[in-house]
């Protein structure tokens, strides 16, 4: 049995700009949702039906890559990123934990991005594995955009640490499975056959390296306004007592 038809994904194709417009339009309302939400009795509850539509295109298709004819030992696994991702991102919303929170902010705003610019991907719609790939990369983004601008949970420096240690974890771990097992998730052991930003940073393992520090750049680029901001509101408040 397989699912893929005749049709083929092409990058910055008519479908792919259809995404990538969808996604555009749909930061402004999720930004609002989370504002209306500030300050209200139950501030998680428009967040949970957030959780429950990430649930909605992920899970389902995990159990699709498990059918005959879908699984491949070297893909379906869930050991990429974006399938940690959603999981932090669902628990994030759910109950508005600091630290899930963190990672869903960090992973989605940097790491899902590259699936929307370069996605790997060869189905294209309305083929499920399309469906559910969008579904995933776009509502993972979102859902960073819907709790940080919208809700108001801003990082700090000590997520910024608890993420990059989690995300060294993952690595290490993975890393460490695709050298016993032959695999590439997180292309951790070479770039993938398809193009993307990797390409742009040389071989391995020095394209490896480089990403781990312009990442973590771009985390702590992306820690220190809120930080920032956070101090200056304090300072504010206490100027005002």
């Amino acid at each position: 049995m397989t699912l893929m038809t005749a049709s083929t994904f092409v990058t910055i194709g008519p479908s792919h700009v259809a995404m990538l417009a969808l996604f555009v339009a749909g930061i402004w309302p999720v930004v609002a949702l989370g504002r209306a939400q500030r300050g209200a009795a139950d501030p998680r509850r428009a967040s949970r039906w957030f959780a429950v539509a990430i649930m909605a295109f992920t899970v389902p298709m995990q159990i699709v890559d498990f059918m005959p004819g879908q699984y491949a030992f070297d893909t379906t696994l869930p050991l990429q990123l974006c399938d940690f991702a959603w999981i932090a991102a669902v628990v994030a919303l759910l109950t508005h934990h600091r630290f899930f929170v963190a990672l869903t902010y960090f992973w989605g705003l940097v790491l899902t991005t590259q699936g929307l610019l370069t996605p790997w991907l060869t189905a294209d719609f309305p083929n499920p594995k399309y469906i559910g790939f969008w579904g995933m990369h776009i509502l993972i983004v979102w859902a960073a955009i819907h709790l940080t601008w919208g809700l108001g949970l801003r990082p700090a420096w000590r997520d910024y640490a608890s993420t990059v240690a989690a995300t060294a974890t993952w690595a290490v771990s993975v890393f460490t499975f695709n050298a016993v097992t032959g695999t590439n998730y997180g292309f951790l052991n070479r770039k993938p056959s398809t193009g993307s930003l990797l390409d742009h940073l040389g071989p391995w393992p020095s394209y490896v390296v480089l990403e781990v520090l312009i990442v973590a750049s771009v985390w702590a680029l992306m820690t220190w306004p809120w930080v920032a901001r956070g101090q200056r509101d304090g300072a504010a408040s206490i100027a005002a007592c």
